[in-house]
C-alpha cells in the first residue's frame, strides 16, 4: 500500500469532504500520528518498558503490528489536494518512473545485503519459543551499505520524490516525511553505535549517512 501511494499519490479510499488548509492539517495530523508511534516505540527505553509488560520476544512483532497499523491508516485516511504544484510530462515524467522502479529493486538489494533483516519480529519468537535468546548480530557491512550508512532510507526518499503528480498535500508528505527521515537516521545512529561501538564509528568517518557522493564504494569489500 505505501509503495502503491508513493507511486501514484492519494488513493482516495476514504473521501472526508475537506478543503483548502483543512485538508493539509488533516494529513500533517496522520503524519505526525505515524512519527510519534513509529519512531517512539522503536526507543530502547520505551522497548524496555514494553518488555515488562509482555513478553520480551514479542516485543518487536508488537511494534510492526502497530507501526502497519498506523501506516494503514495514514494511508487510507490520506486526502488529496485539489491543487497541483507541478506535473511531470514527457521523458521527465518517464525518468521518475524509471527512478521509482531503481528504488524498489535498490531496497531488495539493501535488505538482502543485511542477512539479518527482520521487520516482523519472527526471528525474536522462534526463539523465544525455543527458550533462547537471540543470538547478537555482528556489523557486517556489504552492498549498498558501502556507499551510505542508511541505504534503505535513501531508497525510499527516492520513492517518495519520484512521484510525477505533486499536489500540493503529495508536496507536504514528501517535505514531512524527508526531514523525519533524517532525524530518524540520526536517532538510530545513537543505538548502533551504542550497539557496535568504535567500529560503527569507523563506519561512520569513511561511509556518507544517506548521500553517496562516491561513484566507486566507501567501505572495502
Amino acid at each position: 500500500m505505501f509503495g502503491a501511494f508513493c507511486y501514484i499519490g492519494a488513493l482516495h479510499l476514504v473521501e472526508l469532504g475537506l478543503n483548502g488548509s483543512v485538508t493539509l492539517i488533516f494529513d500533517l495530523c496522520l503524519s505526525l500520528a505515524f512519527f510519534l508511534q513509529h519512531s517512539g516505540m522503536v526507543r530502547k527505553s520505551f522497548r524496555r518498558f514494553l518488555s515488562r509488560v509482555i513478553t520480551e520476544a514479542y516485543v518487536s512483532a508488537f511494534y510492526a503490528i502497530s507501526s502497519g497499523i498506523v501506516l494503514c491508516a495514514v494511508i487510507i485516511f490520506w486526502q488529496e489536494s485539489s491543487s497541483t504544484v507541478a506535473t511531470a510530462k514527457g521523458a521527465l515524467r518517464l525518468l521518475l518512473r524509471v527512478i521509482f522502479a531503481a528504488s524498489i529493486v535498490g531496497f531488495y538489494w539493501g535488505t538482502k545485503a543485511l542477512g539479518f533483516f527482520d521487520p516482523y519480529g519472527i526471528r525474536a519468537i522462534k526463539y523465544g519459543l525455543r527458550g533462547k535468546k537471540p543470538k547478537e548480530i555482528s556489523l557486517t557491512i556489504s552492498g549498498p551499505y558501502r556507499w551510505v550508512r542508511h541505504p534503505l532510507y535513501l531508497f525510499v526518499l527516492l520513492m517518495i520524490w519520484s512521484c510525477p503528480d505533486l499536489t500540493f498535500d503529495r508536496l507536504l508528505f514528501n517535505v514531512l516525511w524527508t526531514v523525519w527521515i533524517y532525524i530518524g537516521a540520526m536517532l538510530e545512529e545513537r543505538d548502533l553505535v551504542a550497539d557496535f561501538g568504535e567500529a560503527y564509528r569507523e563506519y561512520k568517518r569513511k561511509v556518507p549517512m544517506l548521500i553517496p557522493w562516491r561513484i566507486h564504494p566507501s567501505w572495502p569489500e
